[in-house]
């Protein structure tokens, strides 16, 4: 069966399933949230208004929602195979249980790409209302606003690959779940030291933290550092999903 195959295979399920409905909490609750904060410190006069209000929003998204849904939808596709022995009958089909799981995790880096996609969506409308509202003429920096969500994006896969290497690690749900949230708790406290590219939990927060600094000091470019975060980023993501290529569906093929 070609990898293609196995995707399209993958996506039917996803449709089939409660994880989308999952994906729009979050974006909803932290927009709204942050918009309606600085909403009454807009004036006609203000400037910058849209990457206040990013960043404002972006924070406790980047740092704890995202990861926490994200979490959710891996304990979902990895519980979705061990009902009704579903791992089984796919095993028995003429398949690699390695491209199995690489589909998976194509599928759930869509799911992520699409919960970003829903925040950049729901962050439009409610920006745009309180600009109007507020009277603020500042040209939507659409391109800006792209970059960053393609940032947060990026930054999330290494983490997204750990999450999923845990998921396939531990077969009950409960423990993946809990070890998967006490690595995403100190997340914002592994940000504020010297070695923050070694923990891809807090990769997408730290990210939104350096455009805050650059925001807050007035400097033209973030401060986030692409040496050493990218080879560790990489290292980090390529091991993690060869764990979870080397052990997804080891114990049934016994």
């Amino acid at each position: 069966m070609r990898f293609i195959d196995l995707l399209k295979i993958e996506f039917q399920k996803g449709k089939r399933s409660k994880i989308v409905p999952l994906l729009f909490p979050a974006p909803l609750l932290v927009v709204l949230s942050g918009v309606a904060a600085l909403r009454s410190y807009f004036t006609p006069e203000y400037t910058n208004a849209w990457a206040a209000m990013f960043i404002q929003s972006a924070l406790l998204y980047a740092y704890y929602l995202l990861p926490f849904s994200m979490i959710v939808v891996c304990v979902m596709m990895g519980g979705r195979e061990t009902q009704n022995n579903g791992i089984l009958k796919m095993l028995a089909l003429p398949v690699s249980r390695r491209q199995l799981s690489l589909a998976k995790f194509c599928v759930l880096a869509a799911y992520l790409l699409l919960e970003i996609a829903l925040f950049l969506l729901v962050f439009l409308v409610a920006g745009a209302i309180a600009a109007q509202t507020a009277g603020i003429t500042e040209t939507l920096p659409f391109a800006d606003l792209l970059r960053w969500c393609l940032g947060l994006f990026l930054t999330m896969l290494p983490c997204l690959a750990v999450m999923w290497a845990i998921t396939v690690l531990f077969e009950k749900p409960l423990f993946s779940v809990g070890l998967n949230l006490l690595l995403v708790i100190p997340g914002i406290l592994a940000a504020s030291t010297p070695y923050w590219y070694l923990y891809p939990y807090c990769y997408s927060g730290y990210l939104v933290s350096c455009s805050l600094h650059a925001f807050t000091a007035n400097a033209a470019l973030s401060a986030f550092p692409l040496f050493p975060f990218l080879p560790c980023a990489g290292l980090l993501f390529l091991l993690a999903l060869w764990a979870a290529t080397q052990r997804f569906g080891k114990k049934e093929m016994r």
